[in-house]
C-alpha cells in the first residue's frame, strides 16, 4: 500500500472521529475547558490512533492493535474514575463511544471503509437521538416490551428452525410458509397496536389500513373489524382504516404484476386502478367524516401481540392451501379460475405471482388476467364478510357496500376495455 493510499485511510479515519466527537463535544459544551475526558479533538486523536495502530500492525507488529487498545482502556478507566470525583454521572456511553471510536479508526485501514463509516453514522445518530429514545422507553409498557420480545421470539428463532418443504398427500402443508403467516398476522395486530397509540383514535387505525395493506389486507380487516364491536360510534374511521388496506391491496397486486410481467400489467391497470381509486376515496370521505365526531374515551388497548387469532388464520390458511392442491388435482389446467376463487379466500399474492409469471412461460394473458380479477374479487368478498360477522352491521355496510361497488366498477372497466 502506498504512502498517499494511506493518509487517505487516516484521513477517513480522523473524519470518523471528529463526528463521534462533535455530537459527544456538543453534548458536553457547557463544561469548562479541561474538565471533559473527551471532546472533539480527543476523538478525533483517538479515531487517528486506531488507525496508525492498524498500519503499523500490518508492516509486522501483529498484536499492536491489541495492545494499544488495552492501554487506550487503561488511560480511559483512570480518567473516568478521576471524572467521577467532580460530576456524578454514572453513564459509560462516553467511555464505550471512545473505545468504539479506537476500533472504527483501526477498521477503516484494514479496508473495511463503508462499514467503518456506516458504523460512525449510526453511532452518532444513536448518540444524539437519547431523549428520544429514553422517552419512548418511558412511555413503553410491560405488556407492550413482553410482546415485543413474543413477536421477536415466533420470528428471528422459530420460524428459521421450521422446514421449509412440502408435506401431505398434495404437498399442501410447509410448516414454514404457514408459520410465516403466523408472524404476519401477529405483526399486523402489533402494528395496529402502536399506530393508534400513536396516531390515536382518529388517525391510528387509517396509519394501520396503510401500512398494513401493504402486507395483508385481511388481517387489518379483522383487528378493525373487531373493534367495531367494543366502539360502534366508530364504524366511519374502523371502516377507512379496511379500506384504505383494501385499496392498498389492489395497487399492491397492480405493482406486483408489473414487476413481473409489465405487460400483464397493462391488461390489469384500467380495472385494478378504479377499484383502488374508488376505495381510497370513500376511505378518504369516511375518514373526513370521522374526524368531527365527539369521542368522549380513548380506545382500550390489549395486549399488542395477539397470537391465538394468528394462528387461527393460520389454520384456515392450511385449509384453504389443501383445497386448492385438491383442485388443481382433480381440474387440471381447466381449473385455474376455480384455484384463483379458492386461493383468493386467503390472499391474492400467490395467485398474482403464479399467474403473472405462468404468462412469460406460454399462458394466454387473458386467462392470468381474469384468474388474479377473480381472485381479488373473491378476496373482497370475504373481507366484506368478515366485517359483518365479526363487526357490526353498520361496518358491513360500509365496507361491504364499497367494495361491491369497485369490484363491480373494476370488472366493468376490463370487459369494456380489455374484455375479460
Amino acid at each position: 500500500m502506498t504512502e498517499l493510499e494511506h493518509f487517505k485511510l487516516l484521513g477517513i479515519a480522523l473524519a470518523i472521529g471528529l463526528l463521534i466527537g462533535l455530537e459527544r463535544g456538543w453534548r458536553t459544551r457547557d463544561r469548562v475547558e479541561g474538565m471533559r475526558v473527551a471532546g472533539l479533538r480527543t476523538y478525533g486523536l483517538i479515531s487517528l490512533l486506531g488507525g496508525l495502530s492498524g498500519i503499523l500492525a500490518q508492516q509486522g507488529n501483529t498484536f499492536l492493535v491489541e495492545f494499544v487498545f488495552l492501554g487506550l482502556t487503561s488511560v480511559l478507566l483512570v480518567a473516568y474514575s478521576k471524572s467521577l470525583d467532580k460530576f456524578e454521572d454514572f453513564s459509560i456511553t462516553s467511555l464505550i463511544a471512545t473505545l468504539v471510536t479506537f476500533t472504527l479508526g483501526a477498521l477503516t485501514v484494514f479496508g473495511h471503509i463503508t462499514l467503518a463509516s456506516a458504523s460512525a453514522v449510526v453511532i452518532t445518530s444513536l448518540l444524539g437521538f437519547k431523549p428520544l429514545l429514553h422517552s419512548w422507553v418511558k412511555k413503553l409498557e410491560q405488556q407492550e416490551l413482553n410482546a415485543t420480545l413474543e413477536l421477536l421470539l415466533i420470528s428471528v428463532v422459530v420460524l428459521p428452525i421450521l422446514p421449509n418443504q412440502n408435506y401431505g398427500s398434495w404437498d399442501a402443508f410447509n410448516p414454514y410458509h404457514i408459520w410465516w403467516m403466523v408472524v404476519l398476522i401477529a405483526g399486523i395486530s402489533y402494528l395496529g397496536y402502536f399506530a393508534i397509540k400513536i396516531g390515536g383514535n382518529q388517525h391510528g387505525p387509517v396509519l394501520t389500513g396503510a401500512l398494513g395493506g401493504l402486507v395483508s389486507s385481511t388481517a387489518v380487516t379483522l383487528n378493525l373489524s373487531k373493534l367495531s364491536t367494543s366502539y360502534p360510534q366508530m364504524e366511519n374511521v374502523l371502516a377507512a382504516g379496511i379500506l384504505t388496506a383494501c385499496a392498498t391491496m389492489f395497487a399492491r397486486t397492480l405493482l406486483l404484476t408489473w414487476v413481473i410481467n409489465p405487460i400483464m400489467s397493462q391488461t390489469l391497470l384500467p380495472a385494478l386502478l378504479v377499484m383502488a381509486l374508488f376505495t381510497y376515496i370513500v376511505a378518504f370521505l369516511l375518514w373526513k367524516t370521522a374526524r368531527d365526531l365527539p369521542i368522549h374515551e380513548d380506545i382500550a388497548l390489549k395486549n399488542p401481540f395477539q397470537l391465538g387469532m394468528a394462528i387461527k388464520f393460520g389454520a384456515f390458511l392450511v385449509l384453504i392451501m389443501l383445497l386448492s392442491k385438491v383442485l388443481k388435482f382433480y381440474f387440471g389446467d381447466t381449473g385455474t379460475y376455480v384455484l384463483a376463487a379458492a386461493s383468493g379466500l386467503a390472499d391474492v399474492d400467490p395467485i398474482t405471482v403464479s399467474m403473472t409469471q405462468m404468462t412469460k412461460d406460454g399462458m394466454e394473458i387473458a386467462v392470468a388476467a381474469k384468474a388474479i380479477l377473480i381472485a381479488v374479487s373473491v378476496n373482497s368478498g370475504v373481507k366484506s364478510l368478515f366485517s359483518g360477522t365479526i363487526g357490526n352491521r353498520a361496518l358491513a355496510f360500509r365496507v361491504g357496500g364499497t367494495l361491491l361497488c369497485a369490484v363491480g366498477a373494476g370488472l366493468l372497466m376490463a370487459y369494456n376495455i380489455n374484455g375479460l
